[in-house]
């Protein structure tokens, strides 16, 4: 009977630390959150539009005459993988095409494999450089880019996109 007993508080004293410990994480968490209050620190969830490219001027993705179709993929990007054979169906109904590809390794040339083989394709810095050069901010985006170099319309499905193509 004395070991049930001594069994009985010791489970008793477990649950009270547990108590405490919980009691201790939640004041903790109050304090982190008015923290992250007074510093006005707050997440940005807000989900990227590729049609703030509509309208920007882009020479070096414009193609000889028409419109031209462009992708821009990531390796490491699940989404970029899943519409790449998708984008390669829609290329290569079209005579003005090109690729980018960031990232190297084996994902990247898989990602190249999906694409599919005679269809324009960059890698490399010359990548990042296009990247930033229009503001891109997420992958997978397909561009129509005017001969002009004027982006007309940005999606991230290549199914997405209205052929044909609007008049200026």
């Amino acid at each position: 009977m004395i070991f049930l007993a001594a069994a009985v508080v010791l489970v008793g004293l477990l649950c009270m630390f547990d108590l405490l410990l919980t009691l201790a994480v939640l004041r903790r968490l109050r304090e982190h959150s008015e923290e992250l209050g007074r510093l006005s620190v707050k997440p940005n969830f807000q989900t990227y539009d590729p049609q703030v490219l509509v309208g920007t001027q882009a020479p070096d993705l414009a193609g000889e005459s028409g419109v031209r179709f462009v992708a821009f993929l990531d390796a490491h990007c699940d989404s970029c993988h899943d519409h790449a054979a998708e984008f390669a169906q829609i290329a290569r109904a079209h005579d003005d095409v090109l690729a980018f590809v960031s990232g190297e390794g084996r994902q990247a040339d898989e990602l190249i494999a999906l694409v599919g083989p005679g269809i324009p394709l960059v890698r490399g810095e010359e990548v990042r450089t296009q990247v930033m050069a229009i503001g891109l901010k997420a992958f997978p985006t397909f561009l129509l880019v005017r001969a002009d170099g004027t982006i007309i319309q940005a999606v991230t499905e290549p199914g997405a996109l209205a052929w044909p193509v609007p008049a200026p």
